[in-house]
């Protein structure tokens, strides 16, 4: 049976800054990357650590930095901390890092613990290498300092950045190329502000496109044309697969650091609206879904569920749209409500606000696509939410330390029958949930099983209704052999005896990539439509090679390895039909 007497090495990088540990922009890109049609569209935009922020009032015994280190150290501390931190240093995943704490704590602890992090899933970024000695001295210097407030983004900000490339009405009527739309896959190309095409069927790579910075997620509309991308600077674009070249056809910048975007999928409402969340300012704002024109922003920022304590910094993490209702469900990270939002009269706005967990971060449906199963992952419990009936089915314990899902893995168990499963940051714990209430009421919303995986460290789990497997990455885990390969479980001979796990098979992605330099990582399986194959990401530095790795599902050996210039540092990929009907 599984235990939780894990390895500090397995716990290092259980945290998920570590996502953050190589954003640097590329400005340098291969000369291979030519233009398509939506070559007026600047892509380069400014993010939260290139702006220019005044030192907050000093007191006396405070560091003195010089305004060049003062730029570095909160350059640094935008790109790789405060995803886990919080912008004004409150915490969430990470702990709090207000100045009442850093300074009792002092610099000879904080440098230390910079250094050589921590099993609870603080990173070794000195250790690592991440950060030099000059830099890790810099940042306990930075902590002892108070946060500095980014500016607001509001409406106008929106509306200046906001650009129609290409308008509604100029767009193809018909589809103009001889893509298979359905088995294109979005990757995204982390550290040169872009995503790659690729064919599903020929692995050809079929368009390279400027985005935002750091891409996070890509979405896809009802109808299936037009896919949505949002970069942690905050910039949507918006990119039309129809055309005989796909290229972006509208963009707009949304806030200062952003992770979510989502559009209209309920009957009568397709492509009709698009939302995107940000992490600075905490605000969501609805969209209209042909043109990215901003039509509504709603500040998140207020009460936290439990102590009814004002929260200035209450992210918007993940956003699904609803199958049952014209709703979006929106989690708010710091508060730990989960707000579902009626976009069927944007004049008459109406929201369930539900009391969930902190700290909400990333999730997905049941195979029913009723239920939505959200991680609180600081506070190591799952939220169920009931969105036929737009209400809190439960809060449950994950059975593990950090639940980071994706948006988990539905299939049928052998004894439980349908589960949701997700994997963990902080530990090697693999967890199923009964989703079943109707079926199998006694295993419903319950963790029904929780085995040990690879190691710690892992970002998201996968299977498809076509598959008999089970994937699960360790991408932030430390040791080099671990975070290159994947641990495979074969469903069908999962038991139900809780004192034995069962058996997985581990595969060596990064060793058939055949990549020797750097510390390759593989990250994020995602199946091809038909449920055939399955591609990860093989992503390593933005100066190393990086690749793209294909299994044939059935027999787990190797298909084909995608190499080329353009693959920079490659993490999330999302095929179109998978994407767009919810299917995991």
């Amino acid at each position: 049976m599984f235990t939780r007497a894990i390895s500090a090495k397995a716990l290092l990088w259980g945290g998920a800054a570590a996502l953050l540990a190589l954003p640097v922009l590329a400005e340098d890109k291969p000369a291979s990357h030519g233009d398509t049609p939506d070559a007026s569209y600047q892509a380069s935009m400014t993010t939260m650590g290139q702006l220019n922020l005044e030192i907050p009032g000093l007191q006396a015994g405070d560091p003195v930095l010089t305004p060049e280190q003062w730029n570095e150290a909160k350059t640094i501390y935008f790109e790789r901390c405060a995803g886990c931190h919080g912008v004004l240093r409150k915490g969430a995943t990470g702990k709090p890092l207000t100045t009442d704490i850093t300074r009792e704590n002092g610099y000879d602890y904080l440098q230390s613990f910079i250094t050589y992090g921590s099993p609870a899933g603080m990173p070794n970024w000195g250790t690592s290498g991440q950060l030099t000695e000059q830099q890790v001295d810099l940042m306990a210097k930075y902590l002892l300092l108070e946060p500095p407030t980014p500016p607001e983004w509001g409406m106008k900000d929106m509306k200046d950045s906001w650009k129609v490339l290409v308008k509604p009405e100029d767009r193809p009527k018909a589809k103009e190329n001889d893509w298979d739309i359905e088995n294109l896959m979005s990757v995204t190309l982390r550290d040169s502000g872009e995503i790659a095409l690729i064919d599903g069927t020929s692995y050809e790579i079929r368009a390279v496109i400027k985005t935002g910075y750091a891409v996070h997620i890509s979405r896809m509309s009802a109808s299936g044309r037009y896919l949505f991308v949002i970069g942690r600077d905050g910039v949507v674009n918006m990119i039309d697969l129809w055309m005989k070249e796909p290229a972006t056809v509208s963009t707009i910048r949304i806030g200062l650091e952003a992770r979510s975007v989502e559009t209209s999928k309920f009957e009568g409402y397709e492509d009709k609206y698009a939302i995107a969340g940000a992490y600075w300012p905490p605000q969501y704002v609805i969209m209209d879904g042909q043109t990215l024109e901003p039509l509504k922003i709603e500040s998140t920022r207020g009460m936290t569920y439990d102590e009814q304590e004002y929260h200035p910094e209450p992210r918007v993490a993940s956003i699904v749209a609803s199958h049952y209702h014209p709703e979006f469900i929106v989690n708010v990270k710091e508060t730990g409500k989960i707000l579902i939002i009626d976009y069927s009269d944007l004049k008459n706005l109406k929201t369930v606000e539900i009391e969930a967990e902190r700290f909400l971060h990333d999730g997905g449906f049941d195979s029913t696509k009723r239920y939505f199963m959200v991680a609180a992952n600081a506070r190591n419990r799952v939220a169920i939410i009931d969105t036929k009936e737009d209400k809190l089915v439960g809060v449950i314990d994950s059975g593990g330390e950090k639940p980071h899902p994706g948006r988990g893995a539905n299939f049928v168990h052998p004894v439980y029958g349908p589960v949701w499963a997700t994997s963990h940051l902080g530990d090697e714990a693999i967890s199923l949930i009964g989703t079943d209430p109707e079926g199998h009421p006694e295993q419903a919303w319950k963790v029904v099983d929780t085995f040990a995986g690879l190691g710690g460290g892992a970002l998201f789990i996968k299977t498809n209704p076509a598959s008999n497997h089970l994937y699960v990455d360790v991408t932030l885990n430390p040791d080099a052999e671990t975070s290159g390969s994947v641990a495979v479980y074969d469903i069908a001979t999962m038991g139900g005896d809780p004192a034995k796990d069962p058996e997985f098979k581990t595969l060596p992605i990064a060793e058939w990539a055949g990549i020797t330099d750097g510390q390759p990582r593989v990250v994020q399986p995602e199946f091809n439509k038909d449920g055939t194959e399955v591609w990860f990401s093989v992503w390593n530095a933005k100066d190393k090679e990086s690749a793209i790795v294909v299994i044939d599902d059935k027999t787990l050996e190797l298909k084909k390895v995608i190499k080329d210039p353009r693959l920079i540092t490659p993490t999330g990929k999302f095929n179109v039909a998978n994407t767009r009907d919810d299917v995991y």
